[in-house]
């Protein structure tokens, strides 16, 4: 049996941090030794303020690094931002100045080592600090995902994946939100970390992971040796089917949920959380793609007043679909393929989902005659 525990609790650092050493404590107090090489992997998707919901909370990030210089380890605070510099993600998070005068070390993941994964994927380039470290403790975020539902334990360690190998990824595997899935387990399989921490106090819904999405307090904190087992139980608190999360369907399909999955510690819920609306990519047959991308499926748009002509997303695009002509942003529908990183990667939440007409009425004839 998986076990996960559960913590209320806020950012108040006294608090905190008693929760986090017991939490840590109890899931693996003799994990980190004298000298430990310990690399404490955030979600550091895009500069952005702890108020925003954006990144996993400075106070968090602090608890656990002290955590582990107590035990005589050695601290690495790593990521690859998908936007904007390591440096300005680490000075706007606040985690620079949460951990001064701390003994840690802070290092971007720059260099990849190619590994094998295994089916589909084969050979995949990972981030070699990751795949190096004695122990890897695993800080995501609780946040919604306009392409993947939410983007909790398993997700956050697509930051492994260095630089611009991410939005080729999506490319390759974006269409497809199982293919994708099922790459972000074969990526969790190769790095195994050894604990995961999800900050849930000051979550995210509704449009996320980036600046679209609204801040929702909930105030818990959830940890585990297993990272599947605790993305199932979000799904469990969140009142959804585990497998309606796809990295758990995928996860499943590779052996890797088999046992049951104890939720222990605090009695914690969530309540009237706002998931982000979801919609195939291409379905039908080929011939219909182009109709149907253009009058059915769900698709990025563009909050004009919002947007200040910045061509971050433009530039992050993988299938380069997206256009700036006049100072005026367009997209290519034909060629979007709807992996929403553009989303991400908006520095002035000026990217929303939009559903066609035509596709909310199909989809509201459809719920009905369900």
């Amino acid at each position: 049996m998986s076990s996960v525990v559960a913590k209320q609790a806020t950012y108040d650092y006294r608090s905190l941090k008693n929760q986090l050493f017991e939490l840590l404590d109890t899931l693996g107090g003799g994990l980190i030794r004298e000298n430990s090489r310990v690399v404490v992997k955030p979600n550091l998707l895009a500069p952005a303020s702890p108020q925003r919901a954006m990144l996993t909370h400075p106070m968090v990030v602090k608890g656990v690094a002290e955590y582990v210089l107590d035990r005589g380890g050695k601290v690495q605070i790593s990521d690859s931002p998908a936007m904007g510099t390591f440096e300005k993600v680490l000075k706007e998070s606040g985690i620079r100045e949460a951990l001064k005068g701390l003994k840690v070390t802070y290092k971007e993941f720059k260099e990849s080592t190619t590994i094998d994964v295994g089916e589909p994927f084969k050979k995949i380039e990972i981030a070699r600090d990751a795949l190096e470290a004695d122990v890897l403790i695993n800080l995501p975020k609780l946040k919604t995902h306009s392409q993947m539902l939410l983007t909790l334990g398993v997700k956050n360690l697509f930051g492994c994946i260095v630089g611009f190998r991410k939005p080729q990824w999506h490319l390759r595997a974006g269409v497809d939100r199982e293919v994708f899935a099922a790459l972000l387990v074969r990526i969790y399989q190769a790095i195994q970390p050894k604990l995961t921490i999800l900050d849930g106090i000051l979550a995210m819904e509704g449009e996320g992971p980036g600046k679209g999405g609204q801040p929702k307090e909930v105030g818990i904190l959830l940890g585990s040796a297993d990272a599947v087992a605790l993305d199932v139980a979000v799904c469990r608190l969140l009142n959804l089917a585990e497998d309606e999360l796809l990295t758990n369907k995928m996860a499943r399909t590779f052996g890797l949920l088999d046992d049951p999955v104890a939720l222990i510690g605090d009695r914690v819920e969530i309540r009237d959380f706002k998931l982000p609306m979801m919609a195939s990519v291409v379905f039908g047959p080929r011939f219909s793609h182009a109709f149907l991308r253009k009058h059915l499926i769900q698709r990025p748009y563009l909050e004009e007043s919002l947007c200040k002509s910045c061509g971050d997303c433009q530039r992050y695009c993988p299938a380069g679909a997206i256009s700036c002509r006049r100072k005026k942003i367009n997209f290519d529908y034909e060629k979007c393929i709807r992996c929403y990183c553009c989303l991400e990667v908006c520095p002035h939440g000026a990217l929303r989902t939009h559903q066609p007409i035509l596709g909310k009425v199909v989809a509201n004839v459809m719920n009905r005659s369900s």
